[in-house]
């Protein structure tokens, strides 16, 4: 059996280097956000937040040669649940695309994702991309020092579920800081009380994946791009979160506010 590394509890000055990071990340997403629109190309968008992140932030991207992942950002359209690699296809009127990005700042890493529309979406996959950041939100909402993961987790996965969606099991949240992905596996679903006790100065991504059909995934032949096995849309969410004395910090947050979303305080 697997012995989990100790997660690393960070100090104020710490945590200070990855808000600093955290806001870096958010900015490119914020940055892209105009130039999604029908006629693009996932490789425009790519190497708009490439020149960005290198140019104007002065920081590293930190996908570029990761586990040899050769771009920027990942861009999930539709079907693709993850890890979409940024190529020629362009966008089309109705399609629904997730950007993950990630990049280095003083060694620091900051860490987030969020969903855009092409044009005017379908009503399912309007429904599917609010229920996702719904079940995000409350997922966040359950972080403070004495809960658990599975506190998180269940809180995720109930929001989705009443919603007559299901949860990606392969893939889940991550400790992150000076390491990009570290301890703790932060899952998007579980029990109340269950799993890892939080504590005050751990660092983790919340990044719930949520499908519109069954959660059944499938890697494709780039071992990268994971879809989903039956065609249905699927979107996420991803913010980086500090547990508190008191709650929680989103380290991620938007330039731009909500965007007409809920607040996550």
């Amino acid at each position: 059996m697997k012995t989990p590394r100790r997660v690393t509890l960070h100090h104020a000055a710490d945590i200070a280097k990855a808000r600093r990071a955290g806001q870096l990340a958010a900015e490119v997403l914020h940055m892209i956000a105009e130039h999604v629109k029908p006629g693009v190309s996932t490789d425009e968008l790519d190497k708009l937040c490439h020149d960005y992140i290198v140019q104007v932030q002065g920081a590293i991207p930190a996908n570029v040669g990761y586990h040899g992942y050769p771009k920027t950002v990942c861009t999930s359209v539709n079907h693709v649940i993850c890890h979409g690699i940024p190529s020629a296809r362009t966008l089309k009127h109705g399609d629904i695309i997730n950007i993950d990005v990630a990049i280095i700042k003083d060694g620091w890493f900051g860490d987030t994702s969020r969903m855009y529309y092409v044009g005017e979406p379908d009503p399912l996959a309007r429904r599917l991309v609010d229920t996702t950041y719904q079940a995000m939100l409350a997922g966040i909402r359950q972080v403070k020092p004495g809960a658990t993961l599975g506190d998180v987790g269940h809180a995720i996965q109930s929001v989705a579920q009443q919603a007559g969606f299901s949860v990606v099991r392969e893939y889940c949240g991550h400790g992150i800081g000076r390491v990009y992905h570290d301890e703790p596996e932060v899952l998007h679903y579980g029990r109340r009380g269950e799993g890892l006790r939080l504590e005050a100065g751990m660092i983790f991504t919340i990044e719930p994946m949520i499908n519109a059909g069954k959660a059944a995934t499938k890697q494709l032949a780039d071992g990268w791009t994971v879809v989903t096995k039956d065609h249905s849309l699927s979107a996420q969410w991803e913010h980086m979160v500090a547990v508190t004395a008191s709650g929680f910090e989103v380290l991620t947050p938007w330039p731009d506010g909500y965007g007409g979303y809920p607040a996550i305080d």
